[in-house]
């Protein structure tokens, strides 16, 4: 039997078992998916001991994402190592010195969802609020797609060092990826193709978003009078799944993509690396949908 799970603290919550069973189930494979919620400060603990008990693959959630990276566990892959997370560890695929590989699917997660709802992302002028585990994976997969990209965030400092990050990378021109404040929303969201909400701004309870830091409810990052019908418009928050945020872009005319897009193609990615099989999309995100 092949065994994956997820790592994180808390985990009880978590939508990732039943998705990825239902995938077992659908291509008849003899496999589980379990949970792992070690103390806040055993991280190295736990990877080491899933991979002497022969586990296949681990997805990462908070708040361990960077310190699997940053302690060294695994072998990051450069996409996983520009964005500073890691939320997919592979014990079937290692380097010379051993260690698992890792990887960040958040990123495929972004752009999977917006490819699932038939926008395209290059040449676009896109708007991330939030710099937290979310917003990063979003800002990297927008600007690697070749769209243009402002970040905004509570605390500027935060976004414009994210900014500096993504401008870092190959490819993408400085002047591409720019940065401020929430007031600087008034500015950017009117011009916009593309908006990522990438904060818990919104959300009822908590989920595996990763977003930045926010407060919880029915509220809103974005103001709905800066909202428009050319908007494209992706909300991390999955609970509730019809955020507010997405209530007044669909008011607006806007696309909307509810969270559960991004949280599924995560895990698609994961799935597809750990196994080399096509996921049987549908499948999980009926699973998924139901379960939450």
């Amino acid at each position: 039997m092949q065994v994956y799970g997820l790592l994180g603290n808390p985990v009880g919550h978590s939508l990732s078992p039943p998705m990825h069973e239902a995938a077992y189930e659908t291509l008849g494979m003899d496999a589980r998916y379990v949970t792992f919620e070690p103390e806040r400060d055993a991280v190295e603990a736990a990877v080491r001991g899933a991979d002497a008990l022969g586990i296949d693959g681990l997805n990462v959630t908070v708040p361990f994402k960077r310190e699997v990276l940053d302690q060294g566990l695994v072998d990051a892959d450069p996409l996983a190592a520009r964005v500073g997370a890691v939320n997919t560890v592979d014990f079937g695929d290692r380097d010379e010195e051993g260690r698992p590989r890792g990887y960040n699917t958040d990123v495929a997660g972004v752009t999977r969802a917006f490819e699932h709802h038939g926008v395209g992302l290059g040449g676009r002028e896109a708007v991330v609020v939030g710099a937290g585990g979310a917003g990063r994976a979003a800002a990297f997969a927008l600007a690697d797609a070749g769209a243009s990209v402002h970040v905004a965030n509570r605390t500027a400092s935060t976004a414009e060092a994210l900014a500096e990050d993504v401008a870092a990378t190959e490819g993408v021109t400085s002047d591409a990826v720019t940065a401020g404040g929430l007031d600087s929303l008034a500015a950017t969201v009117p011009g916009a193709d593309l908006l990522v909400n990438a904060t818990t701004v919104g959300m009822a309870e908590s989920d595996e978003s990763g977003g930045d830091d926010g407060e919880s409810g029915d509220e809103t990052p974005v103001p709905a009078e800066l909202l428009h019908g050319e908007l494209a418009v992706l909300d991390a928050v999955y609970s509730p799944l019809r955020t507010r945020l997405l209530r007044d872009a669909e008011r607006a005319g806007a696309t909307t993509i509810d969270g559960l897009w991004m949280l599924l193609y995560q895990g698609v990615e994961a799935f597809e690396r750990w196994t080399g099989r096509d996921a049987p999309v549908a499948e999980m995100d009926a699973a998924v949908r139901s379960a939450l």
